[in-house]
């Protein structure tokens, strides 16, 4: 399920200004140069991935999708940008009917991307893509971020299920996406009810410290939860003294009781204790979930304790250290005149300090080795080589300005789960080192 599934509406009227002031004052210019409507391809790709990471995740793709329908210029809008003078009249008429009549090509949701992949390719007038770059970037920078740590913690996790539960650490909004692309990196749940709400993702969540504290007894609290929630329910253990709590709630709940959680201490001493006594008082099924700014080393650091499940907030949704993935979105070919018969033209920036780019208009390939394991990604431009074409990684997203490629959120996560293990085993390594898959220019 998805948004347009749900029939919901994007988190504001209009996308039209999630965008910078200069993209309009670019319309502007090439308006009145008569250059707005040559034909361009733009296309979005990252120079280096994050320090120490092996290969980077395509989140937010669905997303950018919603975003790009709902870039209207409405009256509200355009009545902003005539009180401040942004642009002039010519432009604001032309807004005023904008709609994106171009084709998007990208890698699929789920998939990896290393340095130089075009991960997303926007093809149109000059005018109606360069208005669509920051809000481009903004999802996929972010979104694509927090699926990279999410993978990570779920390669961690050997398995065992991960809940996110970083709502109240990062933007009220950013929340929503946030938990939206933990779960296509490989997270299970939610405690965000937005998050479900929107995308279906399954939520879960039963008490806090501050429930414990309410009452005059934690016996009484574990009961009043017992009651309300049944004997599966999970009881947080660990508010006074954990020992005692784990007692209480067997003798509470019975050998029936779902699950305790932990949220302090040495998580990997404390796992191992609660697992011995909850083995010696007959729950011999209730689950351990443990909690406790968590990262994907704290994670692999438990590998080899009695945990059943993780539930993950402030790493996760701050990319575990690195909170965007650097992407950029950058013009690569155009025509040299507005007719649409003129041939493209490859076209880069040239600079010093890292900050080159290839141009022209890309495909992308993935190679395999003898085994049917990932050795490389091949990026060219003209024709594909027969041995890569069928498997090249870019898929039509918008046709003719009309969405094409929208897909459900499960697809994207079982997707991801499938290309990771299909990349060498080094990948899912947390050491430092280079990207997985070195890329190769054809």
């Amino acid at each position: 399920m998805n948004t347009a599934d749900l029939g919901l509406p994007v988190d504001v009227p209009s996308t039209a200004l999630f965008t910078d002031h200069y993209e309009l004052t670019m319309l502007q210019a090439a308006l009145k140069a008569g250059t707005a409507g040559r034909r361009s391809v733009f296309e979005v790709f990252t120079r280096r991935l994050p320090d120490g990471r092996r290969y980077g995740v395509v989140a937010g793709t669905g997303r950018v999708l919603d975003a790009v329908e709902n870039f209207r210029f409405d009256a509200d809008v355009l009545g902003f940008l005539r009180e401040r003078a942004i642009v002039d009249d010519e432009t604001l008429d032309w807004l005023a009917g904008y709609r994106f009549t171009g084709d998007i090509w990208g890698y699929p949701e789920g998939e990896v991307y290393f340095p130089g992949s075009p991960i997303l390719r926007v093809e149109g007038s000059f005018a109606e893509c360069v208005l669509l770059e920051t809000v481009i970037l903004s999802i996929l920078n972010h979104d694509s971020a927090i699926a990279a740590a999410a993978s990570r913690m779920s390669s961690a996790a050997g398995g065992r299920p991960l809940i996110e539960m970083g709502a109240r650490r990062t933007h009220e909004l950013s929340a929503v996406a946030a938990a939206r692309a933990a779960y296509v990196g490989g997270f299970t749940s939610t405690s965000d009810l937005a998050a479900g709400f929107r995308y279906n993702i399954p939520t879960v969540g039963t008490s806090a410290h501050a429930f414990t504290l309410l009452h005059d007894r934690e016996r009484d609290a574990f009961q009043a939860q017992v009651d309300s929630m049944g004997r599966g329910t999970t009881l947080l253990v660990d508010t006074y003294d954990v020992a005692e709590a784990v007692r209480t709630a067997v003798e509470i709940a019975g050998p029936e009781l779902g699950a305790v959680r932990i949220d302090s201490g040495d998580l990997l001493l404390v796992a191992h204790r609660v697992r011995q006594q909850l083995d010696e008082l007959g729950a011999r099924n209730t689950k351990i979930i443990v909690t406790s700014d968590l990262d994907e080393y704290a994670i692999a650091s438990l590998a080899a304790a009695p945990v059943d499940a993780y539930g993950v907030g402030t790493q996760l949704v701050t990319g575990s250290g690195h909170p965007t993935s650097s992407m950029v979105y950058k013009l690569v070919a155009r025509a040299e005149t507005a007719d649409p018969r003129s041939p493209l033209k490859a076209v880069a920036k040239k600079s010093s300090g890292g900050k080159t780019s290839v141009g022209g208009r890309k495909w992308a390939a993935r190679r395999l080795d003898a085994y049917g394991v990932a050795e490389a990604e091949v990026v060219g431009t003209g024709a594909v080589p027969t041995e890569l074409a069928d498997r090249q990684l870019l898929v039509e997203l918008v046709k003719q300005g009309q969405v094409v490629g929208r897909e459900p959120l499960d697809v994207a996560r079982d997707r991801h789960t499938a290309v990771r293990a299909n990349l060498p085993l080094s990948a899912t390594q947390l050491s430092r080192g280079e990207p997985v898959l070195p890329t190769e220019y054809a």
